[in-house]
């Protein structure tokens, strides 16, 4: 399984961003469970952002973006979306999008992904 995020990027605070992340590998299909967004901040551990079940379509999101933030996905594209609106600077961050197989109580929690792209890089300017 293979990961690719994109859509960073430089925006203004109170901006939006649209972050992308397309899934390939023959194995994808067979072993996702749940798709999720993390990040890290310079000098802080990375936290999770946002998770959405492959199959059902149920979400989850991390306090600090409730209500900014929208996941979503497109089965048929194997890719996720991760939509941020009212962007702060506090949002700066390198933004990873995951693969796991996680029950949801562990949707948040990195032990529940097996796979991980590379990181796309998110900049809010105040």
């Amino acid at each position: 399984v293979q990961l690719q995020a994109s859509g960073g990027g430089l925006v203004q605070a109170g901006g939006s961003l649209r972050l992308s992340c397309v899934a390939s590998g023959s194995t994808f299909r067979g072993y996702v469970i749940v798709m999720g967004w993390f990040r890290q901040a310079p000098g802080k551990e990375r936290e999770f952002v946002a998770a959405i079940q492959w199959s059902g379509g149920s979400t989850t999101y991390a306090d600090s973006v409730k209500g900014r933030a929208t996941i979503s996905k497109d089965n048929a594209k194997n890719t996720v979306f991760l939509q941020m609106n009212t962007l702060k600077p506090e949002d700066t961050a390198v933004y990873y999008c995951a693969a796991g197989r996680a029950i949801r109580s562990d949707y948040s929690s990195e032990r529940g992904y097996g796979y991980w792209g590379q990181g796309t890089q998110v900049t809010v300017s105040s």
